[in-house]
């Protein structure tokens, strides 16, 4: 008696360990990738004493040292300001303002900011600063 076997056929290669890697580094580069907004001129916050994490979300108006304005990384003119953020609040009414300004810029320039951001309606303003580093950590 005679078996006879059945034909081999060629594998068929399987894409599951190239979709595991594509996806893998996808999450990693989400995930060190940088999600929110930057000036167009450097911005470095002040150093605070004390105080909580930054919530997420929002728009980001960046305050250079000499009072220049940009935000969600456009720069804007001062006289443009009230325009945008109202177009802003016209797309989220829960819209939180971020107010991230030079550790070196002058109150005159951001108190105002502040100000006309809650005239038009924002109600939640955070203003950005660097957490204080132990001295025990250097």
């Amino acid at each position: 008696m005679t078996l006879n076997r059945p034909a081999r056929t060629a594998q068929s290669e399987t894409i599951i360990a190239l979709i595991d890697v594509v996806f893998f580094l996808l999450v990693f580069f989400m995930l060190i990738g940088r999600m929110d907004a930057t000036a167009p001129f450097e911005v470095t916050p002040p150093i605070a004493t004390s105080g909580r994490d930054m919530p997420a979300g929002g728009a980001t108006l960046a305050v250079a040292r000499d009072g220049a304005l940009a935000l969600d990384n456009t720069p804007v003119q001062r006289s443009e300001l009230e325009r945008e953020i109202t177009a802003a609040l016209d797309r989220d009414s829960n819209l939180r303002l971020r107010v991230n300004a030079h550790r070196d810029a002058e109150l005159r320039h951001v108190l105002p900011l502040v100000g006309l951001a809650e005239s038009l309606g924002v109600r939640d303003v955070v203003l950005v600063v660097t957490p204080e580093t132990s001295q025990a950590n250097p």
